[in-house]
């Protein structure tokens, strides 16, 4: 996915009460390479009814002996360092599983248009992209009919799409071109359906088959609706999401999808100085490149009649998918920052909790829980994403934590905002007061059976020996220089009174750098998903070590074993995770194989040598399955 590198966070929060005798021993023990993961805090927490990545959840499989010895929870034999290097045409998989490829890019969702096949020479016009699946292919939820394996809709984000790969030129040229880009960003909803042979098909011309990109009308929600930072002059109706990173599902049955890197879209076409807002959520005049503000005014930042567009943007967004006329609704209670995803659980009183990353260099993890029981909310007609308290994280340095309120109610808020509204469209200022711990990066969240969990830090090269904090180590060359947090690492904790409590316990699961040099090396961890049989699977986007490609991986959370289970093509991203109710199906994707580029892959074009005047690589789907027919993972 494309980062926004340059870090907004100068709040400069120094959360430890002795910084410095702290980082002088994590300075010790890093320099000794000790390996800092250790065992998990708390034993099951008793009746914890927790969430996964599938409307249904089958039965634990029963621990048997390894063929490869090892963990009895990782019986299958792992993708080599050797495999999963260079430049394959495709992707590797473990001996034991097999793939499928599935809803390319260009797949059609109606009869209206034919599948596109990547030809370069016949792309995509704006009418056929809105109609079709996106680029980008990201965060993702099955959501089955009738509890079925072999049936379900598949609600999928589309990130992003670079001008070059979709449009096949550096900047737009007009708005259709803009309204191209603009209608391969969003959201996909799409009927599935095994057919009698084990394929996977797209069923054509569903009633639930739908697009929603940057011009779908959406409505607001919670404290900042109808509240006037998010109202423009023009007074247009507010309208799309973008930059749909990773996602989420309650348990009502509804998507979560969730806009990250929103401030890439926008620009400026005359004079214009951000605001102390605009700054800390990284707005530059010209954005990411993308150009739609010289055929769009709503992304002209100079443009004052749609001053307050860019508020209408960062925010978590509910699709219900067995309705396709409802529009999306974007939940301002969760708060608007850069969210990477949204894990949602159920905490003590059957209160919702989400648990979100703000996926930027220097910033921020937060909590979200709901006012009340979930099912009596929804009796009453109030949506548990409403109404209910946001958190900030700070990390301190003895192994607790603590959940700061990011309400009006705080006294250090009510003296710099003048709303809850406010504090909620500007959540990152908000945190910074309440000195919340700035992060490497926080990615993707999930929440393992007994309670834990889970967040991947991707990584961060800036970080340096003056910003210390434990749950952000830093990493020193062999002549004492600090080299940041380069590889990135995996982190747990543990909220006290089952989710909804104010302070928590961490630890470090891993850290990346403790790979390097063995066969479970990876780097740069993002998608997360703890399974209910104790494995982690993690999946990565970036520079992986050993000349590897970014891969998935299955870790034992008891024996912190690991193995490779898929490693992806030259250039391309592993993201995207969920699976059918028995979990002998898993869905996850490549996004931007080869880079855009067909002299390194075709992919998903199989047994075809990478060929230069071949078709565009395109973003898809991986159905992933045992071939003896067991539980994915196993």
């Amino acid at each position: 996915m494309p980062h926004d590198s340059k870090p907004s966070n100068f709040s400069g929060n120094r959360p430890f009460q002795d910084v410095l005798q702290a980082r002088m021993s994590r300075r010790s023990m890093l320099k000794k390479s000790m390996i800092l993961s250790a065992a998990g805090f708390v034993g099951a927490i008793a009746g914890n009814n927790v969430l996964h990545p599938a409307p249904a959840a089958a039965k634990t499989t029963r621990t048997v002996a390894n063929k490869s010895g090892g963990s009895a929870l990782l019986n299958f034999d792992p993708v080599s360092v050797a495999s999963a290097t260079g430049n394959p045409p495709v992707p590797t998989i473990s001996a034991d599983y097999e793939y499928q490829a599935l809803i390319p890019w260009g797949t059609a969702l109606t009869d209206e248009y034919d599948d596109w096949d990547g030809n370069p020479a016949t792309r995509l016009n704006s009418d056929q992209q809105a109609k079709m699946i996106g680029i980008g292919h990201d965060g993702m939820t099955f959501f089955p009919f009738r509890k079925q394996t072999n049936h379900g809709l598949l609600a999928i984000n589309h990130e992003f799409g670079r001008n070059s790969h979709v449009l096949g030129k550096d900047n737009p040229e007009s708005l259709e071109d803009v309204l191209i880009s603009q209608h391969a960003h969003g959201v996909s909803v799409v009927e599935i359906k095994q057919n009698d042979q084990g394929v996977w098909e797209v069923v054509k011309n569903s009633a639930y088959n739908r697009r929603i990109h940057v011009n779908t009308p959406v409505t607001f929600s919670g404290p900042a609706a109808g509240d006037a930072l998010l109202n423009t002059p023009k007074g247009n109706a507010p309208a799309g999401t973008v930059n749909n990173c990773a996602n989420g599902f309650t348990p009502w049955g509804t998507y979560l999808t969730c806009e990250e890197n929103f401030n890439g879209y926008f620009g400026a076409t005359g004079d214009w100085e951000p605001t102390t807002e605009q700054a800390r959520y990284g707005f530059r005049t010209n954005g990411f490149g993308y150009g739609w503000q010289n055929f769009d005014d709503r992304f002209d930042l100079s443009n004052d009649d749609y001053q307050n567009e860019d508020n209408r943007f960062g925010w978590v967004v509910e699709i219900d998918p067995m309705k396709p006329n409802e529009p999306p609704v974007k939940r301002t209670a969760l708060g608007r920052f850069k969210h990477e995803g949204v894990a949602v659980t159920i905490g003590r009183g059957g209160k919702a909790v989400c648990y979100m990353g703000d996926d930027q260099r220097f910033d921020y993890i937060y909590k979200f829980v709901s006012a009340a029981n979930w099912k009596r909310m929804l009796k009453q007609r109030k949506s548990p994403l409403d109404e209910g308290t946001l958190y900030v994280a700070r990390f301190n340095d003895d192994g607790t934590g603590d959940w700061l309120e990011l309400t009006i109610d705080n006294p250090l808020l009510a003296a710099k905002f003048g709303s809850q509204a406010e504090i909620l469209v500007k959540a990152r200022l908000a945190a910074d007061e309440l000195g919340a711990t700035p992060m490497d990066r926080p990615e993707w969240t999930t929440v393992a059976p007994d309670g834990t969990v889970y967040c991947a830090l991707t990584n961060n090269s800036r970080r340096t020996e003056d910003d210390p904090t434990g749950a952000n180590p830093v990493e020193f060359d062999e002549s004492g220089n600090v080299i940041g947090n380069p590889d990135g690492h995996i982190m747990s904790w543990v909220d006290a009174d089952r989710h909804t409590g104010t302070t928590f316990e961490w630890n470090i699961f891993v850290l990346s750098r403790d790979t390097r040099g063995t066969e479970a090396v990876f780097s740069d961890p993002d998608g997360l998903w703890a399974d209910p049989d104790g494995r982690l699977f993690i999946e990565t986007d970036g520079g992986q070590k050993d000349g590897l490609n970014n891969q998935m991986l299955v870790a034992d959370t008891k024996t912190k074993e690991i193995r490779r289970m898929f490693a992806g093509v030259s250039g391309d991203e592993i993201t995207g995770l969920t699976v059918t109710p028995d979990r002998r199906t898993m869905f996850i994707n490549t996004q931007h194989p080869g880079n855009g580029d067909p002299s390194r892959t075709n992919f998903p074009v199989e047994n075809n040598p990478a060929n230069p005047n071949g078709p565009i690589p395109r973003d898809s789907t991986i159905v992933i399955k045992r071939k003896d027919g067991g539980i994915v993972g196993s």
